[in-house]
C-alpha cells in the first residue's frame, strides 16, 4: 500500500462522495414517495391503479438495476426524451427502490389491527384522516428497520452509476484502476469512503428503531 498515492487520490473521492450523496439522497426521497404511494395504492384495492402498482412493484424489483439504467439513458433518447447523467441515476434508483419501499410500506400497513381503523371512523374521521394520524404513524414503527435496510441498498446499488460514465465513487475507483493500475490504493479508499456514507446511515436507523420499539 502506497500512502503517498493514498493521499493522492483521497480529494478525486472526496469530489466522486458529493455525486454518490446526490444521487442516492434523490433516489431514496424518490422511493420513499413512490413506495409510499404504491403501497396505499394496493392497501385501499383502488381499481386498476392497484393492478398496476403490483405490476410496477413485480418489474422493479426482478430486473437488474443496470438494465433499468441502460433503458432510461440509451432507451429513451430513442423516442425523444433526453435525461442528463445524473437524472437518469436519480429516477433509476426512484424506480428501483420505488418497489422495495412499496412492500415495506404494505407489510407495515397490514399489521396495523383493523380495529385501529375502524375506532378511528367511529370517532368522525375521514379514511384519509384515520390513515394519516393513526394507521401511518404506528406503520413508521413498523417499517423502520426495511426502510433502513433499502435506504443502504440503495446508497451500494448507486455504484451502477459508473457504467454510464458518472463520476461516482465506483466510477473514480474503475477509472484509476484503468489508467495506473493502483489497485490496492484505488480499493481501499473506495472501502473508505462508502463506510464513511454507510456506517452512519446504520447508526442513525438503528437508534431509530431503537426509539420506535421503546414507545419514545
Amino acid at each position: 500500500m502506497n500512502w503517498d498515492l493514498v493521499a493522492e487520490y483521497a480529494p478525486l473521492f472526496l469530489a466522486a462522495t458529493r455525486v454518490t450523496l446526490v444521487v442516492s439522497a434523490g433516489g431514496i426521497v424518490g422511493a420513499l414517495v413512490v413506495g409510499l404511494l404504491t403501497a396505499v395504492v394496493r392497501l385501499w384495492h383502488v381499481p386498476v391503479l392497484s393492478q398496476l402498482a403490483a405490476a410496477y412493484v413485480e418489474v422493479s424489483r426482478n430486473t437488474p438495476s443496470l438494465v433499468q439504467l441502460f433503458f432510461l439513458y440509451f432507451g429513451l433518447p430513442k423516442v425523444g426524451i433526453l435525461l442528463s447523467q445524473e437524472a437518469c441515476a436519480i429516477v433509476c434508483l426512484t424506480f428501483l427502490g420505488g418497489g422495495y419501499m412499496a412492500e415495506a410500506f404494505r407489510s407495515a400497513l397490514e399489521s396495523v389491527p383493523l380495529i385501529q381503523h375502524e375506532s378511528a371512523q367511529v370517532l368522525g374521521l375521514s379514511r384519509q384522516q384515520a390513515f394519516r394520524v393513526v394507521v401511518l404513524p404506528q406503520a413508521m414503527a413498523q417499517a423502520t428497520p426495511a426502510l433502513v435496510a433499502n435506504v443502504i441498498f440503495l446508497v451500494k446499488e448507486s455504484s451502477v452509476v459508473s457504467g454510464i460514465a458518472l463520476a461516482d465513487l465506483m466510477y473514480v475507483a474503475k477509472d484509476i484502476i484503468g489508467q495506473s493500475y493502483d489497485t490496492s490504493e484505488a480499493l481501499f479508499l473506495l472501502v473508505v469512503f462508502y463506510a464513511i456514507i454507510l456506517i452512519p446511515i446504520s447508526v442513525l436507523g438503528t437508534y431509530v428503531e431503537g426509539r420506535f420499539s421503546h414507545g419514545r
